[in-house]
């Protein structure tokens, strides 16, 4: 019978418990594309659903925060922390993903997603957050393969949208930079569950600050119950992904989690295609196949690290 110190056991939980944060944020991330493609059917605009989601997802783990006593500390490095994180992260990069998704599909950019993976790991090896080791490596141009060969299908296409497509790819770089940025600003002593509330409040800020813009609104239709009920279920899916990206953060390294968006693909793109009617993208068996590769091969090269 083997007891919680056997190493072997140590072991076992060191990598099932962030490929658990992987897999569960993973599949929030990809419902949370699809969202957002129905908050545009009903005449929401990308940042109004952003922002009261937010609100939402900042209310719901503040409130969880209070009752374990664990509130966002506030001192000029965790300020910094979180307005810098929360603009990456959350309202710069969701804001692109979010506005492209009328233009090119929930499926095509939860696909893009998936690409923070290459950007993560050279930023890690060139910042020395991650020594290099081929199996790790070898996961990452698996999963990026994947992700390239269905953004090569989808530009391909007659009608594809070159300027919505080309914008959507400059998400994935702020998710890469956030990516790291967490990593290596992580305030001392503070726990994830205490820092992901402080991050969207932050972003709410930052997203409040968009909306003084021109051409820019807040304001929700409404004629129908259906739009508060979507903000209302992105407000939790939001809370669950950001309270698990931390987790994750702290559990698994940057490089594992830049591999959420990875996830988010494989769900969010079937979830688009038979759920929402858009059209399977080409290619779609062989990325799913690749990306599933190179979170294994991560995950086998974590434990062997």
């Amino acid at each position: 019978m083997t007891s919680p110190t056997d190493p072997k056991t140590q072991s076992k939980k060191a990598w099932l418990a962030p490929l658990a944060y992987l897999l569960s944020g993973g599949a929030l991330l990809g419902l949370s594309t699809n969202l957002a493609k129905l908050a545009g059917e009903r005449q929401l605009s990308a940042l109004a659903f952003l922002f009261w989601s937010i609100i939402g997802a900042a209310l719901i783990l503040i409130t969880i925060s209070a009752l374990r006593r664990n509130l966002p500390p506030i001192t000029g490095r965790t300020l910094e922390y979180y307005f810098v994180a929360g603009f990456v992260g959350v309202a710069g990069s969701n804001l692109i993903f979010f506005s492209a998704i009328p233009h090119i599909g929930a499926g095509f950019v939860a696909l893009t997603i998936t690409l923070p993976p290459l950007l993560t790991y050279i930023g890690a090896l060139i910042l020395k957050l991650e020594r290099f080791q081929v199996m790790r490596a070898a996961g990452v141009l698996s999963a990026l393969a994947g992700a390239v060969t269905l953004a090569a299908h989808k530009l391909s296409t007659p009608d594809a949208d070159y300027l919505w497509i080309l914008l959507a790819l400059a998400g994935p770089v702020l998710l890469a930079i956030g990516n790291l940025y967490r990593t290596l600003r992580w305030p001392a002593g503070v726990s994830g569950d205490a820092l992901a509330p402080g991050m969207l409040i932050a972003a709410v800020v930052i997203l409040f600050g968009v909306d003084l813009l021109p051409g820019f609104s807040l304001s929700i239709p409404t004629e129908q119950r259906l739009p508060f009920l979507l903000i209302a279920l992105q407000s939790v899916v939001f809370a669950g992904q950001f309270l698990l990206l931390f987790l994750l953060q702290k559990s698994g390294g940057p490089v594992l989690l830049s591999l959420l968006g990875s996830v988010g693909a494989v769900v969010g793109v079937p979830v688009a295609i038979f759920l929402q009617g858009e059209t399977a993208p080409e290619g779609l068996l062989l990325g799913i196949v690749l990306i599933g590769t190179g979170i294994a091969l991560l995950n086998i090269g974590k434990v062997r690290q």
